[in-house]
């Protein structure tokens, strides 16, 4: 009977374009193992692709659909008007999502349940703050999806120990190494999430960080864009609370030109460029879809480029410092780069990085990036903005050591050139290069019919269907099995 069961989720991602890539991959990958998803985005999402990729459909899962996939496709509110500048007005665009975007989600799972369709479980977004409600509202399964690695989710996720020993949410923080978290080693305050480092911690953001951590303890499995190898002991930890399942690198590798559209801004293609140039002779550079730098450390790196003499492709979002600044460079940079450089808005990353020009990606750290970049086997100059970025540059850098950071304290033109030319050339340049070919195969062997996430996503698939025979209405709780990999 398992065999012959097709599960049907609704998926809901969160709205952001470093969440909204990983969701849409996931939900191919599971309607690819005989999933039905039910895909929703918010109005304002979908507005942004479709402008962005020149998309007049409806339904950004067309192309989905026409290769055999049971992927439908549904738009919500977010609880703003769609031209509202989400960028601009961060804090109000993360207080409607925390107050108001719930009972938009909670209204279109509703509709989808009268309209008579059969729904078994409810994949949402970790960040969400009601999902686990809303699936035992409803009588769902509760899937929630982590995109960033296990390590950050740990972090959250014991956020109690933290404040008991007084290195979170108190008034006099010590600065010791955290040696208590189960399964991390050892972890030093910088490199815990920005929001972790915060002395304020009654911000909208730490509400969200704060009800989205009580919830997940509801969910019925967590699924982690990461990969168990990589990070085990963690893993293995978090393994004894909750069933947790590594499937990562949820990534478009192999995929030059993405079947489901969702970049918010209009792809560049400078490939033509980058063929002119030497092979492994061309810096990357990008802050990804949401942190913003300030104007102050921008030119510095935009200077410390100029300087390094070395080939670059800049990626510059328009709102990248201000939605109000929409040229920040300095004066005279595009005149000094030439054709040594090309500036462009956005492009599709993946393509990019895997083209032979490219020998290294000065990068924020975003986790999606990070993936990426073990992919294409292009070692990192890190430079963390925001958020989870902190802590991902610990695991570039100071575990994995596939990279190097861009500056250790103040960002200057003189630390960034010189940084540059150790990413690109050089011994150093030939360990990082060494280290992260050796990465890239663990992430490869994760992914074969035998690898270790492969194996959970087999594994998942039928726990979900065990659980759906079984009528579970409420919480499960999978016993652990020792020496079993989720």
């Amino acid at each position: 009977m398992n065999g012959d069961l097709k599960p049907h989720a609704i998926f809901i991602a969160y709205p952001l374009q470093g969440h909204v890539n990983p969701s849409v991959h996931l939900a191919r990958k599971l309607a690819e193992n005989g999933f039905t998803i039910t895909f929703i985005n918010t109005q304002y999402v979908h507005h942004k692709s479709s402008r962005a990729g020149g998309n007049k459909d409806d339904d950004i899962f067309v192309d989905a659909r026409k290769s055999g996939l049971d992927i439908r496709y549904a738009t919500i509110s977010d609880g703003l008007p769609v031209g509202f500048d989400r960028s601009l007005n961060h804090d109000q665009y993360m207080a409607a999502l925390l107050h108001v975007f719930s009972a938009h989600a909670e209204e279109a799972v509703e509709n989808i349940l009268k309209s008579g369709e059969s729904v078994n479980c409810l994949i949402a977004d970790t960040f969400f703050v009601w999902p686990a409600k809303l699936a035992k509202k409803f009588g769902l399964l509760y899937v929630s999806y982590w995109t960033e690695p296990a390590l950050v989710f740990s972090q959250y996720y014991h956020m109690d120990l933290l404040r008991m020993n007084s290195h979170y949410d108190c008034l006099d923080k010590r600065d010791e190494p955290i040696d208590y978290i189960p399964g991390v080693k050892s972890i030093e305050p910088k490199d815990m999430t920005s929001f972790l480092q915060a002395t304020d911690t009654t911000t909208v953001c730490h509400q969200i960080i704060h009800n989205a951590f009580e919830d997940v303890r509801g969910a019925d499995i967590v699924l982690c864009n990461t990969v168990y190898e990589l990070e085990s002991d963690t893993i293995s930890a978090l393994q004894s609370k909750i069933p947790f399942y590594a499937i990562g690198p949820i990534i478009p590798f192999g995929i030059t030109k993405n079947i489901v559209p969702t970049s918010l801004w209009a792809e560049s293609d400078c490939t033509q460029w980058l063929d002119t140039k030497p092979h492994g002779s061309v810096l990357y550079v990008s802050f990804g879809s949401y942190a913003h730098l300030t104007k102050i450390d921008l030119i510095e790196i935009a200077n410390g480029l100029l300087e390094s003499n070395v080939s670059f492709v800049w990626v510059l979002r328009p709102d990248i410092v201000s939605s109000n600044d929409l040229n920040p460079l300095p004066n005279g940079f595009v005149e000094e780069m030439g054709d040594r450089g090309m500036i462009i808005k956005w492009c599709s990353q993946m393509h990019v990085l895997r083209h032979p020009a490219i020998g290294g990606f000065l990068s924020h750290c975003g986790w999606n990036s990070v993936m990426e970049s073990m992919w294409s086997e292009r070692p990192l100059l890190c430079f963390p903005l925001y958020t989870d970025q902190f802590t991902n540059r610990k695991l570039v850098v100071d575990d994995w050591k596939i990279g190097i950071n861009l500056c250790e304290r103040t960002v200057t033109k003189a630390e960034v050139s010189k940084n540059i030319n150790c990413l690109m050339n050089g011994k150093l340049s030939s360990e990082l290069r060494d280290k992260i070919k050796r990465l890239k195969n663990i992430l490869a062997s994760a992914l074969r019919s035998d690898g270790s996430s492969e194996k959970n996503v087999e594994q998942f698939i039928i726990d979900m269907k065990v659980m759906i025979l079984n009528k579970c209405k409420s919480r499960i709780t999978i016993s652990p099995v020792e020496n079993k990999t989720y």
